[in-house]
């Protein structure tokens, strides 16, 4: 028997029921999950605008759904069932990659200097568009946000806005554009750079409720976030940023709501 004929050099079987190696979701497939995500979030948020309007008992016209859409405690509940809802979905896209669900959307604690390199670089372009809005004479924060926090503050609500837009909303979004939508789509033909690109314009879509000067705004701190996700390997790093970044647009808004 030769050696090419030994049941030794045969290729090795493996294993009845050995499951198949992980797999990442590139292009095409991260593009449809990623509309499948959105609408989860999407679905879980307006569950919440849908059973208040419903329960109010005024009349469905838009100056109701106006009012729901500015109410603080009513947005609050509705960026917090938004969280539950993408977990589900991302469990679920990961569960079918065979990956686990931390290692896919790399849910590793990011070092003590890269963490202190991320907070310095987002006050440094914190401070750069406070100068810019500034000089352009305008407002440092968005109305929006001003008419929410106004009514969260009326409703005794303000601990929960600040709950839901400074954690709970900084690990649905990152999850999402940073977490998901990054990883495929930066071992797609776009590479790290077109990744960072496209997760941070699906971002800033994502707060269409501003103006183009805030839009613009959101856009450079997904780059930003993007950039560092690609070189911290980490998620939770552009969660805690972002986080911050939320916690503190939100003080400067109760400062400005009290100057007012």
């Amino acid at each position: 028997m030769t050696a090419a004929e030994s049941p030794a050099a045969a290729a090795p079987v493996s294993p009845p029921g050995k499951s198949r190696e992980p797999r990442v979701w590139k292009f095409i497939g991260t593009s449809l999950w990623g509309i499948a995500l959105f609408g989860a979030m999407f679905a879980g948020q307006v569950t919440v605008v849908a059973y208040f309007l419903v329960t109010s008992g005024e009349p469905m016209d838009t100056s109701a759904m106006t009012a729901l859409l500015t109410n603080g405690r009513i947005i609050s509940l509705s960026v917090i069932m938004g969280l539950p809802a993408i977990l589900a979905m991302l469990w679920l896209a990961t569960r079918l990659s065979r990956a686990p669900f931390a290692d896919y959307l790399a849910l590793r604690w990011p070092s003590w200097r890269m963490l202190a390199a991320g907070v310095a670089s987002m006050v440094l372009l914190m401070v750069a568009w406070e100068i810019i809005s500034r000089m352009a004479g305008r407002e440092s924060s968005p109305g929006f946000m001003m008419d929410v926090l106004k009514t969260a503050r009326a409703d005794g609500a303000l601990w929960l806005l600040v709950f839901a837009f400074c954690v709970a909303a900084p690990i649905v979004e990152e999850f999402f554009a940073r977490g998901f939508l990054y990883r495929g789509w930066s071992e797609s033909f776009l590479r790290p750079a077109g990744a960072i690109l496209l997760s941070s314009a699906v971002w800033t879509m994502m707060h269409l409720q501003y103006n183009w000067f805030f839009l613009a705004q959101v856009f450079s701190i997904g780059l930003l976030l993007g950039y560092l996700r690609y070189r911290s390997n980490s998620t939770w790093l552009t969660v805690i940023l972002h986080g911050l970044n939320n916690l503190a647009a939100t003080i400067q808004t109760i400062l400005l709501a009290n100057n007012s």
